[in-house]
């Protein structure tokens, strides 16, 4: 009886501070919501987009297709990296070069293996072809507005006196899902999770400290300042930990208003859930405190827990109906209200489940060090990627 009463008390505990975490939610995107509709300087500066390709995702095409129609003032080019000429995505570039020759468009083939991550193996060889002075990289399923390059650019400028210079500009995105169980729990996290997340650690830090691989948009002086790309390519989480770097080097790294699209593929449950587990042993590694906090921000999946703990008394179930409340709230503020993701509405009802699931990979992920990226097996150290024996 002890334990069932300890129980009790620890899942209202954490129901109540799941509670506080999702009002901080709300204010997090209320405070960024406000810094977006202040006024953008206008800059136009040269920008090399550099896209690292294997393989073929959904959507390709249209996905490259948008970055050729952009509503952008200054010049741009956009250079595509592939291992080898053999590669599928290589008659989607040209189809592309055929389709916009206007646009200046580039396909590099970059043979060299500089560590575990192929994608940053490609980018640093890529980086010494790259025309302008400012660098935006972004993975190869990002689909993007006719004014994203503007937006993003923008941010570079708007730097007040006094204040650190801004080295990247990175952007939050939402998921385009597929009709897979997985594919819809993943994109309705990446809206009502883990963007929220992202806007929260950027209050409570009056900033922000990482990147995110929707967009990294960087100066070279930047760049240079932390010794180049060729370092993370032993990182798995290369996006983060180029934003940590050039933070700690000194510069700022800061949001556009602008928010992009990826494909979330149709993954089957076992794909997803070993997709999730990366993702959190990955962040795990990277914001070690942060982290371990993060099992206050799983409200819903507590109250879930602490209704069954309390026998479905009226004070568990009063508890629970607040705290559906207030998570709803924070998934239409942020995932329909910033980032326009219409399918929250339509998959909203899988969000209890979505959260359930999410508490227990957190509690998986500190079970082991091993993920599956790629088909291979690695185990993380400190960030980076090790052969798996």
């Amino acid at each position: 009886m002890l334990l069932a009463r300890w129980v009790a008390d620890a899942t209202t505990i954490l129901t109540l501070a799941g509670l506080a975490y999702s009002l901080l939610a709300l204010w997090s995107a209320r405070a960024y919501g406000r810094a977006q509709r202040s006024p953008q300087p206008s800059t136009y500066p040269g920008v090399s987009i550099l896209k690292p390709l294997k393989g073929v995702d959904p959507g390709m095409y249209k996905d490259f297709a948008s970055h050729c129609r952009q509503e952008y003032s200054g010049e741009y080019e956009i250079l595509f990296g592939v291992r080898s000429l053999e590669d599928a995505s290589v008659p989607i570039i040209e189809r592309l070069r055929a389709e916009f020759p206007d646009v200046s468009i580039r396909l590099l083939v970059c043979p060299q293996v500089l560590g575990p991550n192929g994608k940053v193996s490609t980018l640093a060889q890529m980086l010494p072809e790259a025309r302008y002075d400012h660098l935006l990289i972004n993975d190869s399923d990002i689909r993007v507005s006719p004014h994203y390059l503007r937006n993003v650019m923008q941010r570079f400028s708007a730097a007040r006196a006094g204040r650190r210079p801004v080295g990247m500009v990175t952007a939050l995105y939402r998921g385009r899902s597929h009709a897979t169980l997985g594919s819809r729990l993943e994109a309705l996290g990446i809206s009502t999770d883990f963007m929220p997340g992202v806007l929260v650690a950027r209050w409570m830090e009056n900033g922000l400290n990482f990147g995110l691989g929707s967009t990294l948009a960087v100066t070279r002086a930047a760049l240079h300042a932390i010794g180049g790309l060729e370092p993370l390519a032993e990182y798995l989480g290369d996006d983060y930990e180029l934003g940590a770097r050039i933070a700690k080097a000194g510069y700022r790294v800061v949001l556009s208003r602008e928010v992009v699209e990826t494909s979330v593929p149709a993954y089957r449950f076992g794909q997803f859930w070993e997709h999730q587990l990366r993702w959190a042993r990955n962040l795990r590694d990277a914001r070690k405190a942060g982290y371990l906090g993060m099992g206050v921000t799983f409200g819903l999946a507590w109250a879930l827990l602490n209704v069954l703990a309390h026998a479905g008394s009226i004070d568990s179930l009063a508890l629970f109906s607040l705290l559906l409340l207030v998570r709803v709230a924070v998934a239409l503020s942020v995932g329909v209200g910033l980032l326009r993701d219409r399918g929250v509405l339509r998959h909203l009802w899988l969000l209890p489940l979505r959260d359930l699931i999410a508490l227990l990979i957190w509690v998986w992920s500190f079970a082991d060090d091993c993920i599956v990226w790629r088909g291979e097996r690695y185990r993380l150290l400190n960030g980076k990627l090790v052969q798996a024996g």
